[in-house]
């Protein structure tokens, strides 16, 4: 656990009582504040207090007039599309709000530090697609390269509960728009913007305050070193705003498909290789080909931002690429579920947004698309044109129809995961992927896209057997 250092004496409110609130209720505690919680839903607020903490709801003016500040989890909205009654309350009584990462950010550095040869380096991923696949493969990475480590944040454990690192260590945080958001401090020693594209816009008021939610992230702070995605404006507005320079190589620029000019720090992947240059000349090649937990030009862009990470902690090209080799993908994204008979099974739920899909669509020559569930803002006209390796798709959710008419491949309406698997696997032909990529949220039939993906799982295990 990572205690909280500089609440010693204070009365701190705790709002959402999921895996980060309840750390950061018991990290406070153990830098000595008494703590008072709340959760909307009744079943935590019980078994908060079935671990002997105070529940009181936190939007009453006399609660809030105790308090010297106001801890969130991330889910709960505190500007769009309007704040939880209990924020308004802090804002109307001049209470600070703050979440579980700028706690962490003001807490993990302790005088030790000041014995240590080499501190601890703290690395933070955030961006709309890949995020966690990036910040899992870093992790991954340097474990390989024998590095204690640690990854927490939006995966993994909640930032609070880590233990603190020691000489040489590592932490690999994921971070979400909604963690950025909010917190107070942000100091990484190495940020990574992975890309950006729509997503979450309710909660952030439109694109522009998305993108704005991200860029807190290198604003705040000032990361030693930004390893930046800029295949789309805004990477290339970012990069640029954080750079001195032509040369300044404390930016390093990651980019899929194109080739990145000039003398600065860059890493980029072409046709499957990923390759690093710097002052204009090539330092190192890595094959992405045939790396069975990083298929497709999405995770060759996830594989750059990953190897640029790494390499600006100081490792070798050839550590970073053993590591590459021996990744065993995430649950849930792209994750190659089994093969029979010549089709392959792919999971990849965590496809939530269009943009997503798209890339997933991009990464198998000939596909059977289980797709569909409850549809983001922003409709599904991005798909037009990129479904070119689909050879039909088969509609979940409860508004299935609806769906298979936006989409430009014949789709069949299944609306059950069980009835899509079946028909899929019905008119598969060796060679084709049957893939879950749903462009959409669960939220209409599954508590959540990790539900969505078991369920598939456990339709293709009938199959497998």
């Amino acid at each position: 656990m990572i205690p909280v250092r500089f609440v010693k004496g204070a009365t701190v409110g705790v709002l959402g009582l999921g895996r980060s609130g309840m750390a950061a209720a018991e990290a406070l505690e153990a830098g000595g504040a008494t703590v008072i919680l709340w959760d909307d839903n009744a079943p935590a607020r019980d078994k908060a207090e079935g671990y002997g903490y105070d529940t009181r709801d936190l939007s009453r003016d006399d609660v809030m007039a105790e308090l010297d500040l106001l801890v969130v989890s991330p889910g709960i909205p505190h500007l769009y599309p309007a704040p939880h009654k209990a924020i308004a309350a802090a804002y109307a009584a001049s209470v600070p709000v703050d979440n579980d990462i700028g706690l962490f950010f003001r807490s993990l550095a302790t005088e030790a530090w000041d014995s240590l040869d080499v501190p601890p380096r703290v690395i933070a991923v955030t961006g709309s697609n890949g995020k966690s696949t990036t910040a899992a493969l870093i992790h991954h990475i340097l474990e390989i390269a024998g590095k204690p480590v640690q990854l927490a944040g939006n995966i993994g454990r909640g930032v609070l509960s880590i233990d603190p690192p020691g000489e040489g260590a590592a932490v690999v945080l994921e971070l979400s728009s909604y963690q950025t958001d909010l917190a107070r401090a942000m100091t990484p020693d190495i940020a990574v913007f992975t890309n950006l594209s729509p997503d979450h816009l309710d909660r952030h008021a439109g694109l522009g305050g998305y993108f704005a939610a991200k860029r807190r992230l290198f604003a705040e702070g000032g990361p030693d070193r930004a390893v930046i995605g800029v295949d789309e404006a805004e990477g290339q507005y970012l990069a640029g705003q954080l750079s001195e320079g032509p040369t300044d190589d404390r930016v390093i620029r990651v980019a899929v498909g194109h080739k990145l000019a000039g003398p600065g720090w860059n890493v980029m992947a072409r046709k499957g290789f990923l390759s690093e240059t710097r002052k204009g000349r090539q330092q190192a090649s890595i094959d992405l080909r045939g790396i069975p937990g990083l298929p497709g030009a999405h995770n060759h862009q996830n594989a750059c931002a990953a190897y640029a990470a790494c390499r600006a902690l100081g490792l070798a090209p050839r550590l970073i690429e053993d590591g590459l080799r021996s990744y065993p993908g995430l649950p849930h994204r792209s994750q190659i579920v089994g093969e029979k008979d010549g089709i392959t099974f792919v999971n990849d739920s965590k496809a939530t947004n269009v943009d997503s899909a798209v890339k997933a669509l991009s990464a198998f020559p000939r596909i059977r698309w289980i797709c569909g569930g409850l549809e983001k803002e922003g409709g599904l006209g991005a798909l037009k044109g990129q479904t070119g390796a689909v050879a039909k798709a088969y509609v979940i959710g409860r508004a299935a129809a609806g769906f298979a008419l936006e989409l430009d491949v014949e789709a069949e309406i299944c609306t059950t995961m069980a009835q899509a698997v079946e028909r899929a696997v019905a008119e598969a032909q060796p060679g084709d992927t049957i893939l879950l990529a749903p462009a959409a949220a669960s939220f209409d039939q599954y508590d959540n896209f990790e539900q969505r993906g078991a369920d598939f799982m456990a339709e293709v295990a009938q199959y497998l057997r």
